[in-house]
């Protein structure tokens, strides 16, 4: 059994998709052990207790700089055994000291297609706000591993759907949220968590 870290700074709808999904045996060979927060106020803090699991909180607020932050979240990870660490909805860049320690270990979930709306600026409703002011037709979500590269890592999964005609960023996001988010996040996971995920480069290969 692999167990999962989940890194958090607010609402943490995404941990609650994956929690339901642990529930109900969708996350094979795989359990959420601990979930770490860079908000001492993060409402996901509340879902993870009253999921009994284990909660660290890692105050962005009360380091100087990234370098010591990310050497103190690289402890805690490696302190508590992760073998898989997912990002869902962190919202604090972290130094290459942690991705050297978990190489494609880390998981992040991007509310658009990546390559497109990605990189830096591009988080929350900002993404949302440039799909609709692009015109696309379709959005959606990327699953990708974490690298140095902000968003550039090795993409697991994608699912898109349709922009539709009177969306705004809010109903757009909910959309993505509801129908790509919390459903391929939680597949990855358990995909990683089976071995089932093979890099070569930037290519993932289901297997």
């Amino acid at each position: 059994m692999m167990n999962i870290a989940v890194l958090v700074s607010g609402g943490g709808t995404n941990l609650q998709a994956l929690i339901d999904a642990e529930k109900n045996g969708e996350i094979k060979n795989g359990k959420i052990t601990c979930v770490i927060s860079s908000n001492p106020n993060a409402y996901a803090l509340e879902r993870a207790k009253q999921n009994n699991i284990k909660t660290v909180v890692l105050n962005r607020k009360d380091y100087d700089d990234v370098h010591k932050y990310s050497a103190d979240m690289r402890d805690t990870l490696l302190a508590e055994k992760a073998d898989l660490v997912i990002y869902a909805g962190f919202m604090t860049i972290l130094d290459e000291q942690v991705v050297k320690a978990f190489p494609n270990k880390m998981m992040n979930v991007h509310p658009a297609l990546i390559p497109s709306f990605c990189g830096k600026g591009f988080y929350g409703l900002h993404v949302h706000e440039a799909v609709l002011a692009s015109g696309v037709k379709l959005t959606g979500a990327t699953v990708h591993f974490v690298t140095e590269e902000c968003d550039g890592g090795p993409i697991i999964m994608q699912k898109a759907v349709e922009v539709k005609n009177g969306d705004t960023p809010e109903i757009l996001q909910r959309r993505v949220m509801e129908e790509c988010e919390w459903k391929i996040l939680p597949m990855a996971a358990s995909l990683f968590c089976q071995g089932r995920i093979k890099v070569n480069g930037k290519i993932t290969e289901i297997i």
